[in-house]
């Protein structure tokens, strides 16, 4: 095989796989900027002050709503903990904004099938669960105490200025805010902003993926997943599962594509979960946690993270498997040729809505603001008081 022939079948493959998502990604980030548009995330230590039960479901609730990447969800997260919010709230905000988003379970219907986007938002709030636990058990007051010194020195991570317009204050009724003309600008900019922030990921996510399934013989896979080794392979699946979305590199939705040729692959249903769930151990994240709340904490968290995704992921496999929910493998290969089908319709009106979005976020002053957010700030202007 040829280098040509291999980029051009891994361009091929990536291509197709963009085409069957696009009208997803858009129906995501449009939802995504109509919640962000009508809920309000100002406030967030006042309404995260504490792990109580009732400040955890605040916070997952408020992470579901503000979809984002992982890196404007680790931004967000930040800024809570640093307005005062709890630091395990502060995390289960920023898992549930990657985990328990409107376009991660409309991909994964899409592109596995609806098993796994069911198995994401039940096995969320359970790994949230576990993690809040371990957060009682292992977390001392004193490793809090120094993140927030750290954390403190408002140190640049990646996606700041959009953590800062997400938590720009709003007010008014919610069906107002969304279909005034301010609204409806409004929902323009946070919907191309979606795109800015997301687009390289989702083109990594899909080239890697694409790669992987042209190139990496099937063999392969089998063997380091040990598929065909009954409760052996789910236990290692939900090992590696996270470890293979570490090395990846690739934000939340990029890694549905991933997770697919892992799935193919003969990963354990439980491993694609706890591969799923990883997005906030990647490396490059591992390394703005290290500038926001310092090695210590980095490692903490890298441990408890990773212990509550496998458990949880673990937990879903078992319950899926004996509730018969386990799709059987290979019904998700993707159709190889682009035919006139509904993907086709939906994608058809889901770019002549993004471009009418785009039109007026370019007549709103949308890009000098992008260029305004991209400049590295400091979280907010509170560095002048202290």
């Amino acid at each position: 095989m040829t280098v040509l022939h291999a980029i051009a079948d891994t361009l091929q493959l990536a291509g197709i796989m963009g085409w069957n998502i696009l009208w997803g990604l858009n129906l995501g980030f449009l939802f995504s900027a109509i919640v962000d548009v009508a809920v309000s995330k100002n406030e967030m230590g006042r309404l995260l002050p504490n792990a109580s039960i009732r400040s955890i479901a605040t916070a997952t609730g408020l992470g579901a709503a503000s979809s984002s990447c992982s890196y404007a969800a680790v931004a967000m997260g930040r800024s809570i903990f640093r307005k005062g919010g709890d630091f395990t709230a502060a995390m289960v905000f920023q898992f549930a904004a990657t985990n328990l988003v409107i376009e991660l379970g409309v991909l994964l219907a899409i592109i596995i099938g609806w098993q796994f986007t069911a198995a994401e938002f039940v096995g969320g709030p359970l790994m949230i669960a576990i993690l809040v636990l371990l957060f009682r058990r292992f977390l001392r007051p004193g490793m809090v105490t120094t993140a927030r010194a750290q954390a403190e020195k408002g140190l640049g991570g990646s996606m700041e200025g959009h953590s800062q317009m997400a938590t720009a204050a709003k007010s008014g009724p919610v069906w107002q805010r969304i279909s005034s003309k301010d609204g409806i600008t409004a929902i323009s900019h946070y919907f191309v902003m979606n795109w800015q922030m997301l687009w390289k990921d989702i083109v990594g996510g899909l080239l890697i993926a694409g790669a992987l399934g042209a190139l990496v013989p099937h063999g392969f896979w089998s063997s380091l997943f040990l598929s065909g080794h009954g409760f052996l392979s789910v236990v290692w699946s939900v090992l590696v599962g996270p470890i293979v979305a570490i090395l990846s590199f690739v934000c939340s939705i990029g890694n549905v594509p991933l997770a697919l040729i892992l799935w193919n692959g003969g990963i354990g249903f439980g491993g694609v979960i706890a591969f799923l769930f990883a997005d906030l151990i990647i490396i490059p994240i591992l390394n703005i946690y290290r500038r926001y709340y310092g090695a210590k904490m980095t490692g903490f968290m890298l441990g408890m993270f990773y212990l509550a995704m496998v458990v949880a992921a673990f937990i879903i496999d078992r319950i899926f498997e004996a509730l018969k929910l386990i799709p059987a493998r290979g019904i998700a290969t993707i159709t190889l040729s682009l035919s006139f089908n509904y993907t086709a319709v939906l994608n058809v009106v889901f770019v002549v809505l993004a471009l009418v979005l785009v039109v007026r976020f370019m007549a709103t002053g949308g890009p000098a603001m992008i260029r305004m957010m991209n400049a590295p700030a400091d979280d907010g202007h509170e560095m002048h008081h202290h």
